[in-house]
């Protein structure tokens, strides 16, 4: 498990790299960050995936509104209150994540994970949450072949009426996927679900999408308010089963 600065475009980019007990090489896995930043508790899901046998790459995807630390929240976001908080202050990190930016950078993350001596040749998973999901779809979307498998997580916005609409990755992804959103997210509808489930049809995307019930938007981060230990385990469960059945 070691910190790593990835050389960008526009600075440095942090990010943390977590790797196998036995050292490797093994598949790798991009891990994208929820809106909450680069935090010990990415960190903690990132030494969690990599002790099931995967190189986990998890970078600072706001690395443009700042570092790791000025981005990341300085309060216990479990603490009534500070999680709505603490979001205020999200909206102008998110905005400036153009989709162009993200896809820039995401190619760059998947060439620093596969250009690791520790990753074994061939294929990677991405695994997103909350924001992560919409990267996870447009990286499946723009590298078919190369992304294997996209697990996303109480993902929101993934269906717009733009014509860089997250869900239009389903058009040529290539990839596995699963989603498993929050029950009654306002941000991820069910009619929103229903155009997911048909593009993914449509186009031949082998596609598992449901809705963990009670769970609440946020549900696997265990540093707030929202995480929900059943589901976030569940979650950890299935993801597991995705990334062993299509990256050994």
């Amino acid at each position: 498990m070691a910190e790593l600065t990835i050389d960008g475009p526009d600075g440095p980019i942090e990010a943390w790299v977590a790797t196998p007990p036995d050292g490797g090489p093994a598949p790798g896995v991009l891990l994208v960050m929820d809106a909450i930043g680069l935090r010990p508790q990415i960190r903690a899901m990132a030494d969690r995936f990599a002790s099931w046998g995967y190189v986990v790459l998890a970078p600072n995807v706001f690395h443009r509104s700042g570092t790791a630390a000025e981005t990341s929240p300085t309060t216990d976001l479990r603490e009534p209150g500070a999680r709505e908080a603490f979001f205020e202050s999200v909206g102008p990190r998110m905005a400036a994540l153009t989709p162009e930016l993200s896809r820039q950078d995401t190619a760059l993350y998947l060439d620093v994970l596969q250009g690791r001596d520790d990753v074994a040749d061939g294929p990677v998973g991405v695994v997103g949450y909350c924001m992560g999901v919409r990267v996870a779809l447009r990286a499946a979307g723009d590298h078919p072949g190369r992304v294997v498998a996209v697990g996303g997580f109480h993902g929101g916005g993934l269906v717009t009426d733009q014509p860089d609409s997250p869900h239009l990755g389903l058009t040529t992804a290539t990839a596995r996927v699963l989603l498993r959103h929050a029950d009654g997210d306002a941000s991820m509808p069910p009619e929103h679900q229903q155009v997911i489930a048909e593009t993914a049809a449509e186009h031949g995307v082998a596609l598992d999408q449901g809705v963990y019930p009670g769970a609440p938007h946020g549900y696997s981060m265990a540093d707030t308010s929202m995480y929900d230990e059943q589901a976030a385990e569940r979650h950890a469960t299935e993801l597991r089963e995705l990334l062993d059945s299509t990256l050994r």
